[in-house]
């Protein structure tokens, strides 16, 4: 069961550490507490989660992979933040709730999620009733997924990559492959394809985004032919294409740079081919 107790030998994620975070932080950078960078109403996110009023987005410091061209690099690599209480996080949820907010969005989450399920306990018994999303990059361990289950509404993966080398030189991560596809279907097991209400807003499901690189147009369109597979043609898709070499990406001169036009559209246009719902059309 998730409980602080998890973190004395914390296996929450694949990496299965297993150090005792009340006394030092794990790969993730996080030690036994919650440390939150930003929580704000967001409207840069998908128009099934932003709607009118936004998205209440809470980033959380740290994460458990260890991407080379990260974005938000401050938050996940270097933990900028603040640690609040489980009762300083629940007003915060509240508050984005009070102030028209169409769900709590938490971001990067895994690796502090023991905590965060309290704060949401006592948030809802508050009276929190917006969706909760799980936004995460897709680096999941499906027992802590299990646990999970009738407390996250939305999962939002990021499917990075199908490709081992690409995984282990970019993303610190040489086993993503394997564990995106196992924590993909769980996260469908336990909701589904993405729902959306009569005004168009997210209510519970599964939504995948997944980031074009430079240079990997097959691994995309691999990441794609799984999904219509596995999920079938009314699996949720958000085609991103706002790759630029942030962080260290510079050090490596093959993902030195922004996607052409032509990437975009071979990859778009083949999800358009195998019927996907795309949140962009």
């Amino acid at each position: 069961m998730l409980g602080p107790e998890s973190f004395k030998n914390c296996v929450l994620c694949p990496r299965n550490c297993g150090v005792n975070r009340t006394e030092k932080v794990g790969f993730c950078g996080i030690g036994a507490e919650i440390k939150v960078a930003s929580a704000f109403a967001h409207f840069g996110e998908e128009p099934v989660l932003t709607g009118i009023y936004g998205s209440g987005t809470i980033f959380f410091s740290g994460c458990n992979l260890g991407c080379v061209f990260c974005q938000n690099y401050e938050i996940s690599h270097l933990c900028e933040g603040e640690n609040v209480t489980v009762e300083e996080l629940a007003e915060i949820m509240l508050y984005l709730q009070a102030n028209g907010c169409h769900n709590i969005n938490l971001v990067t989450p895994t690796h502090q999620i023991p905590l965060i399920v309290q704060a949401l306990d006592a948030a809802k018994r508050r009276g929190l009733s917006v969706p909760v999303v799980y936004n995460c990059g897709g680096y999941e361990k499906v027992e802590t997924l299990r646990e999970l289950e009738g407390i996250i509404d939305i999962y939002m993966p990021d499917i990075k990559t199908f490709n081992r080398a690409f995984a282990d030189k970019y993303l610190n991560a040489p086993d993503y492959p394997e564990i995106v596809k196992e924590a993909v279907r769980e996260m469908f097991r336990q909701t589904g394809n993405l729902q959306v209400d009569k005004n168009g807003l997210a209510k519970k499901g599964v939504l995948i985004r997944h980031l074009i690189m430079p240079g990997y147009v097959e691994d995309s369109i691999a990441i794609l032919n799984w999904i219509r597979q596995t999920l079938g043609r009314n699996a949720f898709v958000n085609i991103m294409d706002q790759y630029f070499p942030a962080y260290k990406a510079s050090q490596f001169p093959e993902i030195a740079r922004r996607i052409t036009e032509e990437e975009y559209l071979t990859v778009y246009r083949h999800a358009k081919r195998l019927g996907l719902r795309l949140a962009v059309e």
